[in-house]
């Protein structure tokens, strides 16, 4: 069985990989993936050999709080929490500093607090702020030295170690001012009264809080776009029983109800309309900003908002199984993977916290060795404890992944997955289905050629009369022509089937439609000018013959026509610098006319459907990077088989589970953003990689006190805490900039 829990307690990516690995401990366990982003964790077990406690006990263990999701505590309830402790923190720390520092800036101290003899109220008094400050924080000297003793020493340790020294040091400078006012030292009790370091360890909790409080406000972002999906399914819905409208909650809707929408009422479930009439606003779900009349057997989704009118709709599909819920699903569960470089991030941050404890220790000896003071060697190694930021390091892919995958479900483009980011920016080929995929896989009439004198109007009226009848795709098409120019038809009688063609009796004149063959069988002279049609014929287009009693009418060209968006963005991949491809099982010179009208360099037709799979693992072979878009039964092969499968939205289900991306809107040019958006991504955790890594190059070695010897620069341990604090900071909103992606 598959479960989600809630984290609490994660700060970094050392403390996801603890959670991680103390539960993929348990043998039942199959598999586990930590979200640090959302504090989530999803996990596979065998659920009849343990049970949900013995995974919440097991993070308990490792030092985490853990809940069942929805059961546990909200993002908001975790936010307020720590915006409390915020609070609190600032409120003992300012008569914290204004003691320990106020003097300095020539602000009065109350008479009790100055001069010698009043050093231990003095001291006394910044120990009492200190000690509320750490123990409004004392989450993380309980996480940081549990943690410590398991052996798994994470950010929570190096804070916690940091904050108790400076406390332990100025508890230990109470002690000496004590012991210095009883023998009359008062050199010795002036000096220690001035270095008591109660203001660092208060500081540095307080920063690192008021930090973490800013990263996770700063996170909560990246799930905008998917918290305004969520909004869109109702809670309830109106449904007609026996002819009685009754209000229900929307998990009790069943496939095949009678669901009534009225005007301003979100439509709760994919269906067809069976009764009324509405202007449905679908800007969530294609980003379209004009309504769209819908009628009787038009189709409406879930999630999409009638304007005006009233309709009944019969439900197909409800609950999850809407595409409205698995948009939300797919990009909830966007972030949950690993890329490559989140894989090499975590190995660093597993053994950065126990190198940087040793850099601190071995920091601390040698200044003592050099003969600096006990404070001094004390203030460097706190410095290098709290500015070290394997936060950073940690957050720098899953925060990009997560503001991808929440810009990338706005555009209703659904990754399955974070690998897919990466290997969309790797990609060099780009293979196209063509029916369906970039053509509408709806035939339409392309040109009329009637014999004189008869006009187009009259070869589309007799033509679409006779064809009334049948139910073939061309003669749909045909059928939509007349529609479209507001053709009146005549009655037709005595439809049959002939092989070739058909028959049919219009205005007691008998029609014959069929192809070349199949006209001239029946002994009619076909008597157009040679080349009065021959650019449809070099297109590849389907010919259709129409005689009227044994007189030839003319020709009916039908082609299935190139999506709108597909010239668009096929010249969009290419100016990014991919070989398009088009593959497909028809013939040769459509293949070719479709692939000249969209620009598309090399075309591969007449292809059987188990040979796609094989003509992508050809070009793989020769080391391209392949996406390839399809959405019928017979790519699913070869989707499952490229680096990256994409089906459009109005695709097959079967297509749509084998793909890694799934275009919702049906549009190409969703393709040429998805790939854009890759290269925005990867380009961004680079950044965010880069900084962590150049910040803790430059930041351990200056708090280390490299740089004292040459020019005296020492960075104080309250700066190096707003410093690590700031670091995990850049790279949280560095990764909020994907929210503003444009395709």
């Amino acid at each position: 069985m598959k479960e989600k829990y809630l984290i609490s307690g994660m700060s970094c990516a050392v403390c996801a990989g603890h959670v991680e690995k103390s539960v993929r401990n348990l043998k039942p366990v199959k598999a586990v993936s930590v979200n640090l982003v959302k504090n989530e964790m999803n996990v596979e077990y065998d659920g009849s050999q343990i049970a949900s406690c013995d995974i919440i006990k097991a993070v308990e263990n490792a030092g985490y709080g853990a809940a069942v999701s929805g059961g546990g505590a909200s993002e908001q309830y975790v936010d307020e929490a720590m915006k409390k402790r915020l609070i609190l923190s600032v409120i003992f720390l300012i008569p914290l500093l204004y003691v320990s520092m106020g003097h300095m800036a020539g602000l009065p101290l109350p008479h009790f607090l100055r001069g010698i003899n009043n050093s231990l109220f003095f001291a006394g008094l910044q120990l009492f702020f200190a000690l509320c400050i750490s123990f409004v924080n004392r989450n993380y000297f309980h996480k940081g030295f549990k943690s410590l003793l398991k052996g798994f020493p994470t950010m929570d340790t190096l804070i916690a170690i940091g904050a108790s020294a400076s406390l332990i040091y100025g508890i230990y400078a109470i002690i000496h001012i004590w012991h210095c006012l009883l023998i009359g030292d008062l050199e010795l009790v002036n000096a220690f009264q001035t270095d008591l370091y109660f203001e660092s360890a208060g500081t540095i909790l307080t920063f690192i809080t008021a930090g973490k409080y800013l990263e996770s406000r700063s996170k909560r972002k990246t799930n905008d776009a998917v918290l305004k999906l969520m909004e869109l399914a109702p809670k309830t819905a109106f449904v007609e029983i026996d002819g009685v409208e009754q209000k229900r909650d929307l998990k009790d809707v069943k496939e095949g109800d009678i669901i009534i929408v009225k005007a301003g009422s979100f439509v709760p479930a994919d269906g067809i309309i069976t009764e009324g009439a509405a202007s449905i606003d679908e800007s969530a779900m294609t980003g379209e900003s004009i309504a769209r009349d819908k009628s009787l057997n038009d189709a409406v989704s879930a999630g999409t908002l009638s304007r005006d009118g009233y309709f009944k709709m019969k439900a197909l599909k409800v609950g999850d199984d809407t595409l409205l819920a698995k948009i939300i699903q797919l990009a909830q569960e966007a972030g949950s993977g690993k890329t490559g470089m989140s894989r090499l991030a975590d190995k660093v941050s597993a053994f950065f916290v126990p190198v940087i404890i040793t850099v601190s220790a071995i920091t601390a000896i040698l200044w003592l060795i050099s003969g600096a003071s006990a404070e001094f060697a004390l203030s460097c190694a706190i410095s290098v404890l709290v500015i070290s930021c394997p936060c950073a390091l940690g957050l720098a892919t899953p925060i990009a992944i997560m503001a991808a995958a929440g810009k990338a479900a706005e555009n209703q483009i659904l990754f399955k997955n974070s690998q897919v980011l990466e290997t969309l920016n790797k990609a060099t080929v780009l293979i196209l289905d063509k029916t369906g995929t970039l053509t509408q896989s709806k035939p339409s009439v392309t040109a009329l050629y009637p014999c004189k004198p008869a006009t187009q109007e009259e070869l589309l009226l007799t033509a679409a009369s006779s064809e009334s009848f049948s139910s073939h795709p061309l003669a749909e098409a045909i059928m939509r022509k007349a529609r479209q120019m507001n053709i009146n038809l005549k009655k037709a009688s005595d439809f049959k089937i002939l092989n070739g063609g058909i028959s049919a009796i219009v205005d007691g004149k008998t029609v014959l439609a069929g192809n070349k063959k199949f006209i001239e069988s029946r002994a009619i002279e076909i008597n157009l000018p040679a080349d009065f049609a021959k650019q449809s014929f070099e297109d590849g287009d389907i010919a259709v013959y129409f005689a009227l009693d044994g007189t030839f009418l003319g020709i009916i060209f039908i082609a299935d026509i190139i999506k709108e968006s597909g010239v668009a963005a096929v010249k969009k991949m290419q100016d990014y610098g991919l070989k398009t491809v088009l593959l497909t099982g028809d013939n040769s010179a459509t293949a070719k006319s479709i692939a000249a009208k969209a620009g598309i360099e090399t075309v591969i037709s007449q292809v059987l459907p188990d040979e796609k799979e094989k003509i992508v693992a050809d070009f793989q072979s020769k080391g391209e990077k392949v996406i390839m878009a399809g959405d019928g039964i017979n790519d699913a092969p070869a989707l499952i088989r490229a680096d990256v499968g994409i089906a459009l939205g109005a695709g097959t289900d079967i297509a749509m589970e084998s793909a890694d991306i799934v275009l919702a809107k049906n549009d190409l040019n969703d393709i040429a953003t998805a790939y854009k958006l890759s290269k925005a991504t990867i380009k961004n955790i680079k950044q965010n990689l880069f900084w962590a890594f150049f910040y803790n190059i430059i930041g351990i070695p200056l708090a280390a006190g490299v740089l004292y010897p040459f020019f005296a620069i020492k960075l104080n341990p309250m700066f190096a805490a707003a410093a690590m604090s700031l670091s995990s900071l850049f790279v949280v909103t560095n990764s909020l900039r994907l929210r503003f992606f444009k395709g």
